[in-house]
């Protein structure tokens, strides 16, 4: 038996009336295999402001071979970034990477793309939130592989911090630093934290460590700043969002 469709047609007297009231929006790129930057966002982006990410092609292992391919793919993500509709900042969502590649290459890459729009990078965002938190000394904790660690190490440096102990998990695959637990983050952040240092810098936007912040400043009494916190929080500026958020450094305010 065979069904004649009829044909649709618009709805009457309906009429489409479209929403106007101005959306404040945030791009973010992600590496395809991310578990946990938009988790991250979701918990401190407030409801007014709205996510949309896209992602790039990865393959593991997570080492600065593999992550400098990456820059290639950036403009292209980017575009695809809801075209026509203006953004408050975009976010590229890989510490290592913007490290590996360089913070002016990564804002270059994407902005070829979308011309005007602030990019955050999570090690430039942190460097922002240690000079607010009036920090100078850190302990590094990452879940990389030494490989990928030193070259973290030396960027930090560079920028003017010094660095007061440093470890790392040794994953090589960044869906499983996406699944690192919570109890693993915290004892990792407390064994790597020293008397002279003025706060914890936990690398990675996909180590979950946004839910832990607050446990481990309790516990170790010093500022703990995360990838995905500095760069939400950083972001969040850049489109003159002031929100609530997790870690002294949202306590902070702003950035200035």
């Amino acid at each position: 038996m065979t069904t004649m469709l009829r044909p649709a047609v618009p709805l009457s007297p309906v009429e489409v009336v479209l929403d106007t009231a101005p959306v404040t929006r945030i791009g973010m790129v992600a590496l395809a295999t991310d578990l946990t930057s938009e988790r991250d966002a979701a918990r401190i982006l407030p409801p007014t402001v709205a996510l949309h990410t896209t992602r790039v092609p990865f393959d593991n292992p997570t080492t600065p071979a593999t992550l400098r391919r990456l820059e290639g793919a950036l403009g292209g993500a980017a575009d695809l970034l809801v075209p026509g509709l203006p953004l408050g900042a975009i976010i590229f969502s890989c510490t290592a990477a913007s490290v590996t590649i360089g913070d002016d290459a990564v804002a270059a890459a994407i902005g070829a793309a979308r011309p005007g729009v602030p990019v955050v990078t999570p090690p430039d965002a942190a460097v922002d939130a240690f000079a607010a938190l009036g920090v100078t000394r850190i302990a590094i904790l990452t879940p990389y592989v030494p490989e990928t660690t030193a070259p973290m190490l030396a960027y930090f440096e560079g920028r003017g911090l010094q660095i007061a102990a440093s470890a790392c998990l040794g994953l090589e695959d960044d869906r499983d630093m996406g699944r690192v637990s919570d109890e693993t983050i915290v004892a990792a952040a407390e064994a790597v934290d020293v008397p002279d240092a003025d706060a914890v810098f936990l690398s990675c936007t996909a180590l979950p460590a946004v839910g832990v912040i607050d446990r481990i400043e309790a516990a170790i009494g010093k500022p703990v700043v995360t990838s995905n916190q500095a760069s939400l929080w950083r972001a969040l500026a850049h489109a003159g969002v002031t929100a609530p958020g997790p870690g002294r450094l949202f306590a902070q305010g702003a950035p200035s």
